[in-house]
């Protein structure tokens, strides 16, 4: 038998940790606002098989998370963060 991989939001993972994007969402449905961010996520590459890290998170608070995607580095707030489910390494 064997066990489905856990998946995370991006927004859950530790600092230092690395993962695979497995899907993008939008928040809470198909609300145009929520559809654009999430297709504005994938344009900037994080999309279904790329490999990210999360390199650091703000302080206070936790935002915003520093995020390695190929060779660039973005900034996102966390509930940016959150649309996007990742299968932690």
């Amino acid at each position: 038998m064997t066990i489905a991989p856990s998946l995370i939001n991006l927004d859950a993972l530790a600092a230092g940790k690395s993962g695979t994007v497995v899907h993008v969402s939008p928040a809470g449905g198909e609300g145009s606002d929520s559809t654009d961010l999430a297709r504005r996520l994938m344009e900037l590459g994080f999309v279904p098989g790329e490999r990210i890290r999360m390199l650091k998170r703000g302080m206070p608070g936790g935002e915003p998370l520093a995020i390695k995607v190929g060779n660039a580095t973005f900034a996102l707030r966390r509930y940016e963060a959150a649309l996007v489910a990742v299968q932690p390494e």
